[in-house]
């Protein structure tokens, strides 16, 4: 029997056009400069662009900013040394929709050679669907996490009146019993019996703050797990979760990187916690306003810290709130619980770093915070 024979050009065209066409996830093929060569039709779908209009053109031309800027010296570096960064990785970013806004997808890329000249493939999944999920569900945890907080605290309110009622009450009668004494005019042995009194009052006292400090001490973070991380990635995936459901207010997203500046010290978790918090924050002060800017920037600072910037052009802090603006439970929003930026300002201090904000460039905010450089640890 004799073995099939190979398929002609045009038939392993046509081959490569069927898969481009059923394939679900989008899937972008470039050369070594970063031209697209073939663009599926999921890939149309997603981007909001025909195939004719980029074979061609940089495949930076579907990306944000900073990562726009810096993909062809990315490719460069790879070329040159042969070092990955994201071939054979994948990692978890933002990509460019043809209207100018942004989307999370988690991208992966493949490296194969074919007539002699290098090609790398793209593997893109739209995570904005699966980012929704997740906030439906953090949702729903931040709501059993609710209930399961007022439940504690009423047993913690309960168990603190008990525990602070006895120093308190002593220090009550300790007080009234030296007030009466005083009403007459005293002798040196009412005179020391008072000195008593107000003795143990002060001692009552100290005793009832005690109790308070150890509380404040047992809700008070501890360590953290710090490692050394890359601060882009940090903000590319903090962005991701906390740009869903955003494209509707059309937010034009501007992120100015130093690259100089990129490792920082840090517990993840805690530290994307942040910048979701002050990213979504950002969104909501623009929800109203005619200009809709999002500018994050980073920028080596003084004494091995970095300062991160989360700046919008909304409608500014009201001066009545300012002064009290990282206290609990106070907020300029109207159905906000004015605990977020508490919990930021907790978990920063607790890097030893330090948050602050002053109005924007164009109106708006610009919030602040340092976090302390990786650079000597990595």
């Amino acid at each position: 029997m004799n073995p099939p024979a190979s398929p002609t050009p045009v038939e392993a065209e046509a081959h490569l056009r069927t898969i481009l066409a059923t394939v679900p996830d989008a899937m972008v093929v470039i050369d070594e400069r970063g031209s697209i060569l073939s663009f599926s039709a999921a890939a149309e779908k997603m981007f909001g662009y025909a195939e004719a209009e980029v074979v061609g053109r940089n495949v930076k031309m579907l990306m944000p900013s900073p990562d726009r800027e810096r993909h062809d010296q990315y490719l460069e570096n790879y070329l040159t040394t042969g070092k990955r960064k994201i071939i054979g990785i994948g990692r978890v970013t933002t990509a460019l929709h043809r209207d100018g806004n942004t989307f999370p997808i988690e991208l992966a890329v493949g490296e194969a050679w074919s007539a002699e000249r290098r090609i790398f493939t793209g593997f893109i999944r739209d995570l904005t669907e699966r980012q929704e999920t997740l906030l439906r569900l953090q949702d729903l945890q931040s709501e059993l996490a609710h209930v399961g907080r007022v439940s504690e605290m009423g047993t913690l309110a309960s168990s603190l009146a008990h525990e602070l009622n006895q120093p308190l009450t002593a220090v009550a009668s300790y007080c009234e019993s030296a007030r009466d004494l005083l009403s007459d005019d005293p002798d040196e042995e009412t005179l020391a019996m008072i000195r008593e009194a107000m003795d143990e009052a002060a001692k009552q006292a100290v005793r009832a703050g005690q109790i308070v400090r150890r509380l404040r001490d047992f809700m008070t973070y501890g360590e953290t797990e710090r490692r050394v991380e890359s601060l882009q990635r940090l903000i590319n995936e903090a962005n991701a979760l906390a740009l869903v459901g955003s494209r509707e207010y059309g937010i034009d997203l501007q992120m100015s990187l130093d690259a100089s500046a990129d490792l920082v010290l840090v517990d993840r978790i805690q530290i994307q916690q942040v910048l979701v918090n002050l990213i979504r924050n950002a969104i909501d002060a623009m929800i109203g306003s005619a200009v809709r800017v999002l500018s994050i920037r980073t920028a080596a600072g003084p004494d091995s810290f970095v300062t991160i910037t989360v700046e919008d052009t909304g409608s500014g802090i009201q001066p009545s709130v300012a002064p009290q603006l990282f206290q609990p439970f106070v907020t300029s929003k109207q159905n906000g619980m004015g605990i977020g930026l508490s919990i930021c300002r907790t978990i920063v201090q607790a890097h030893g770093g330090r948050i602050w904000f002053e109005p924007g460039a164009r109106d708006g905010t610009a919030f602040h915070f340092t976090l302390p450089s990786g650079e000597t640890r990595a």
